[in-house]
């Protein structure tokens, strides 16, 4: 049995891969120390207004638990958010996927993308790709310097890419 050169497809080289979180400053360990400062807080708080006699006021002593404790679960929830920007051989893959939207792709032929960002970084600058009409912000929850340091990697690695000793065809 011969087989023939298409039978094995060459896997496709990576020359650029990241995937882009959102920041998170407090941790799992964190969260839990500060809920029990909060919590041992409100107890004390609570033990005052039960000793002058004020019982009824204790039930709000919780309430303000139970809002500090939603309010991170909604903030943890949205740090599952997450970009992912893939240069191969064949083409740019943008991978946006947000915990309370459907997955969203872009694909862009390499050859004639172009990335822009502000140089020196302003707090509003973005990072956009854009090529043939289409175009996309990438990394819009990152530090200013954070996006900047993308942009200038991308466009590194985009310059590797132009630069193969066979580039791949355009599809």
């Amino acid at each position: 049995m011969t087989m023939t050169p298409d039978a094995h497809p060459r896997p496709a080289r990576v020359f650029f891969d990241a995937i882009l979180h959102p920041h998170r400053s407090l941790g799992r360990k964190g969260f839990r120390i500060l809920m029990a400062a909060v919590i041992l807080a409100n107890l004390a708080v609570a033990g005052l207004f039960v000793a002058n006699g004020a019982w009824p006021v204790v039930p709000f002593c919780g309430l303000d638990v139970l809002v500090l404790w939603l309010a991170f679960r909604v903030n943890y929830r949205s740090a599952r958010q997450y970009e992912r920007v893939r240069l191969t051989d064949a083409d740019l893959t943008v991978q946006r996927v947000d915990w309370k939207k459907p997955e969203r792709r872009w694909t862009f032929q390499p050859y004639w993308l172009r990335v822009t960002m502000d140089d020196p970084p302003q707090h509003e600058s973005q990072v956009t790709l854009s090529s043939h009409g289409k175009s996309v912000v990438v990394g819009s929850f990152l530090s200013p310097d954070e996006r900047a340091e993308f942009a200038r990697s991308l466009r590194d690695a985009l310059a590797a890419w132009r630069r193969t000793p066979c580039p791949p065809e355009p599809v």
